[in-house]
């Protein structure tokens, strides 16, 4: 890939200055979790690593779970943690499926490889929990990360790799190397190996994971970008890769088709 110095990248990845009343989402997120939490059943700060952050809430179900299903939080890496998102694991609990949602650690106190081995360990834990199938899902950075669990240098292990089903990315960043011309990498200090080796479009795919891109209609060209890139080139490695543009969502709202 080649960077055009025409290309804003600021303005490619600002998704608020798009969307009506953008800055006001984080706080219906954090007011529609906080109310989902009273009334669920859940076991709530469940620490799979040492770090402040390396936390989970863990959302069951009435009955003996299908599986387990692994919703990661998005914020560039940089922001929120997995308590402004509780309400997303609705529809899946209501489908029989327990839900781990983990924290962790932010950059700059974590690299973006750093994060990736989080999120393993997250998932490694909620499976040591809960038997039968994994499935994975994310949103923009979660989106990410998710991704990165079905790539062969997985931090996973076989074993744990082996039960994942599918992975439903979210709006995800699957080519991280343009993040080298934003004024996050100021924080996030990708340099041009990490930027290749984190992003799951780049990388070889483990097989058998049916894998989603999914992306809101109304998102920035380089959302749609990001998300076709990673069905395609992985389609042309033989993974089942399928390409969902929602329509009439954006980046913001596009998460809430977890709730149902």
């Amino acid at each position: 890939m080649t960077h055009d110095s025409l290309i804003d990248w600021q303005d490619a990845f600002a998704n608020a200055d798009y969307i009506p009343d953008g800055m006001q989402f984080p706080e219906i997120w954090e007011t529609r979790a906080a109310a989902f939490r009273k009334t669920c059943q859940a076991e709530f700060d469940l620490a799979y690593g040492p770090s402040p952050r390396e936390v989970l809430d863990l959302f069951l179900p009435r009955a003996q779970p299908k599986g387990l299903a692994v919703i990661v939080h998005g914020g560039y890496w940089l922001a929120f943690d997995k308590s402004s998102w509780s309400d997303l694991a609705q529809g899946a609990v209501e489908l029989g499926w327990a839900v781990a949602m983990p924290s962790y650690t932010l950059a700059p106190d974590a690299s973006v490889p750093q994060i990736t081995g989080q999120i393993a360990k997250a998932i490694t834990f909620a499976a040591n929990r809960i038997d039968g199938p994994i499935r994975l899902t994310g949103h923009s950075a979660g989106g990410h990360l998710v991704s990165r669990m079905a790539c062969q240098d997985t931090p996973l292990t076989k074993s744990i790799q082996e039960r994942i089903e599918r992975v439903v990315s979210i709006s995800g960043v699957h080519d991280l190397r343009p993040l080298l011309l934003h004024s996050m990498n100021d924080t996030l200090n990708l340099t041009p190996d990490t930027a290749r080796a984190e992003s799951p479009a780049l990388a070889q795919a483990v097989s058998g994971i049916e894998v989603t891109a999914w992306v809101g209609a109304h998102e920035r060209p380089e959302f749609l970008r990001q998300s076709a890139l990673l069905a395609e080139n992985w389609r042309l490695q033989g993974v089942e890769t399928h390409l969902v543009a929602d329509p009439n969502r954006h980046h913001f709202d596009v998460i809430d088709g977890l709730k149902h």
